[in-house]
């Protein structure tokens, strides 16, 4: 038990931190970290690799949570009569990051996650992930070039 509470205390702030980022609040993020942590505890009594497999279920977390916030935006814009301006309560401070990240598709939007801001290495991705390293690689090509292209178009 001791091990769980050390792994917990190492781990859960960072976690909770990097959901933080991709979330639109504070207490999302620490539900996705907590959600994290328990479906650990019931999978695993003694993991290989924890810090993997907490980063592995909370970016599942994370794209649960932009499709079900993806649904409730179109039932507002539909409520709001098209208007496509409509304020979401709750937006972050990295509201713009979550937004260039919503247009990649969801396979380039988990590699870049997983790689540029959870820091894992493409063989690290391409394990968790369960595809072969070029497909990885490739898919963080195209969300560069998609990135690169949705920045530059911006005023």
């Amino acid at each position: 038990m001791e091990r769980w509470r050390d792994l917990f205390v190492a781990e859960y702030p960072r976690l909770a931190g990097w959901a933080r980022r991709l979330v639109d609040d504070e207490e999302t993020a620490q539900e996705i970290a907590a959600e994290a942590f328990t479906r650990l505890m019931a999978r695993w009594q003694r993991p290989d690799n924890p810090h993997a497999f907490l980063y592995k279920v909370a970016t599942n977390l994370v794209r649960d949570h932009w499709r079900r916030d993806a649904r409730r935006r179109r039932a507002l814009v539909t409520v709001a009569g098209g208007q496509r301006d409509v304020t979401v309560a709750g937006v972050g401070h990295d509201a713009e990051l979550r937004a260039l990240l919503a247009e990649l598709t969801d396979r380039q939007r988990t590699a870049v996650v997983l790689h540029h801001l959870a820091g894992f290495s493409v063989q690290e991705v391409a394990e968790l992930e369960r595809r072969p390293e070029g497909t990885v690689k490739s898919d963080l090509y195209q969300a560069r070039q998609r990135l690169r292209t949705l920045l530059e178009t911006q005023p």
